[in-house]
Parts: structure tokens; C-alpha cells; sequence
């Protein structure tokens, strides 16, 4: 009987994806899609305040870092209790979310068959088409996972077919963190070209970047995506003012032109997974409303308001 245990919010999302929703016994306290999916026993939480100002976020989690400490906690009883089949997790960002580390110790002293743990790295959006090929073929429904990875691929075709005739090919900051400024890397370079931009920051494959404000500044690119990784819409307004209050930002081109989107980076764009492609879709409606229309606006994204 298959019984999975999902310890990031991209892996709950692929199992749902391939039609295991009712399998999942258990989740991340991150994972929050389907909504349906909030019914499942937590089995991980963070070791700092995740309600806390993003530069105290990040303060808390490099202390933890370079201490060796990982920065989220499996309730490895909890895991045990629920006799899972199958443990999704990943090692491709140990700040993101529970890792293969965290899993590992937690399975320290299992008595009899252990589950099969998969774990995911992925770094392009081909990687996370493989993911779900990974998972596909552990949970034994390698055909189901073609069928999702086509959908999901042609769906990525008809924005890129969409895009690929446009001249104007606005150049994009892409900004994951604001106190201190990272830009975005891994997937999003690339997503920012397939939606018809250039992507000034970050390279495809790559994690994510600091950068100095001064390097935005200089750049002054056309438009500027604030996507902080686990904030939503409310949240990162609640975060921007040490953005807007850095000197020069309001002589920026993008804040000039009305080109500064605030996102909802928590459901979009920092989970690799199925909704990666709505996350495309998102920004080459913010890149060009004139090709894709603006139908998801103020659910998921917004002009920043000057």
C-alpha cells in the first residue's frame, strides 16, 4: 500500500499531480497545495521564527548554517508512526525546506523495511521535469508521469511560441530576497527568456546570487520582479520598504516606466514543480500584458503602487 510522506511544498505538488492526493499521510509545515492537503499530519518545523523580518530571517538562518545546524526539525516519531512507503524530500537548498540530511537522521534506528526516500535537486526546468519523472517512477506510474510532463511542456511551447516574434525584450531583475538583496537563480534566468525577457542577474542552472545595490543600480534594468522565497502578496509589501527607501530607487527606469511587479513568491516561481509553469505564465503576463493578458493581477502579482 503506498503511503507518502511529503517534506516540501514541489513534491506534495507532483504526488497530487500524478494523482496520489489520497496517498499522502503526511507533510511539511509548508505544504499548502492542494488546500486540501492541510488535513495531513506536520511532521517538520522550522528552528526560527518565520513570522520575523526578513533581515532577522536571514540572520537567524546564517547562524544556523555556519554552526553545521540544520534549519528545520523532522518529528522522526511522528514519521515513524505513519509507516510511510515513500519520504519525498530534496537536497538542493538546505534553507528552503526540510533536506536529505534532516531525513536521514530522522530515519536513524527505523526498525524493519525502511521507506524509499527520494530526493529531489533541481536546478532548470528540465531537472524539474525529471523530478517528476523521478517520483513517477518510484511511486510505480511511469506512463502517468510522461503524461504530466507533456501537459506541463506544452503549455511551456505555447508561451515561448507566443514570445519568440517580440522585438521589445524588456531586461529583468529578478529580486528572491530584499534585506540583503539576492537575486534570483536556478530556474528563473530561464523562465525570464522564455517569457521574452533578458535576465540581468542570476545564471540558469546556478543558485541564487547576492548582489550589492549599488550592481541593481547600475544595471537599471526595465523591470524589476520582487518574489521573495516563502513571502506572499501581503507579506513582501510588508517587507519592501528597506527596497524603496534604498537611495536612487525611485530614479530607477522600471519604477519610472510603472515596471516594479510585486509577487506572490511563496505559491509561485521558488517551487519547482508543476506550478512552475503557471509561475511563466504569470511573468510574461507582467513582461507583456499586450500578448498574454493580465488575468492573474492582484491574485498573484501586482504593480508596485508609486
Amino acid at each position: 500500500m503506498t503511503r507518502i510522506v511529503s517534506l516540501l511544498p514541489s513534491t506534495t505538488e507532483i504526488a497530487c499531480a500524478l494523482g496520489f492526493e489520497a496517498a499522502i499521510v503526511g507533510r511539511s509545515h509548508e505544504c499548502d497545495f492542494p488546500p486540501s492537503i492541510a488535513t495531513r499530519p506536520v511532521l517538520t518545523q522550522p528552528k526560527l521564527d518565520p513570522t520575523a523580518s526578513g533581515p532577522m530571517i536571514d540572520r537567524d538562518v546564517r547562524s544556523l548554517v555556519e554552526r553545521g545546524l540544520s534549519v528545520y526539525r523532522v518529528d522522526a516519531a511522528a514519521l515513524r508512526a505513519l509507516r510511510p512507503s515513500h519520504i519525498l524530500t530534496q537536497d538542493q537548498c538546505e534553507v528552503c525546506a526540510a533536506s536529505l540530511r534532516d531525513v536521514e537522521l530522522a530515519l536513524t534506528d527505523w526498525l524493519g523495511e525502511q521507506p524509499a526516500v527520494v530526493s529531489l535537486r533541481p536546478a532548470t526546468l528540465g531537472d524539474v521535469w525529471d523530478d517528476i519523472g523521478r517520483v513517477a517512477q518510484a511511486l510505480d506510474v511511469p506512463d502517468r508521469g510522461r503524461s504530466v510532463i507533456h501537459a506541463l511542456a506544452n503549455r511551456v511551447t505555447d508561451v515561448c511560441e507566443r514570445s519568440a516574434a517580440l522585438a521589445d525584450r524588456p531586461r529583468v531583475a529578478c529580486v528572491e530576497w530584499i534585506e540583503p538583496l539576492m537575486a534570483a537563480g536556478n530556474w528563473m534566468p530561464e523562465l525570464v527568456t522564455l517569457a521574452g525577457g533578458v535576465s540581468v542577474f542570476g545564471r540558469t542552472g546556478q543558485h541564487s546570487p547576492w548582489i550589492e545595490w549599488e550592481a541593481l543600480r547600475e544595471a537599471d534594468p526595465d523591470v524589476i520582479v520582487v518574489l521573495p522565497c516563502g513571502f506572499d502578496l501581503a507579506r513582501t509589501r510588508a517587507e519592501l520598504p528597506p527596497l524603496l527607501e534604498r537611495p536612487g530607487f525611485s530614479d530607477l527606469r522600471a519604477i519610472r516606466a510603472n515596471r516594479v511587479f510585486v509577487v506572490d513568491g511563496n505559491q509561485y516561481f521558488n517551487r519547482p514543480g508543476p506550478r512552475l509553469v503557471e509561475s511563466l505564465e504569470l511573468l510574461a503576463e507582467m513582461l507583456h500584458p499586450e500578448i498574454f493578458g493580465t488575468a492573474h493581477r492582484a491574485r498573484a502579482w501586482e504593480t508596485l503602487a508609486t
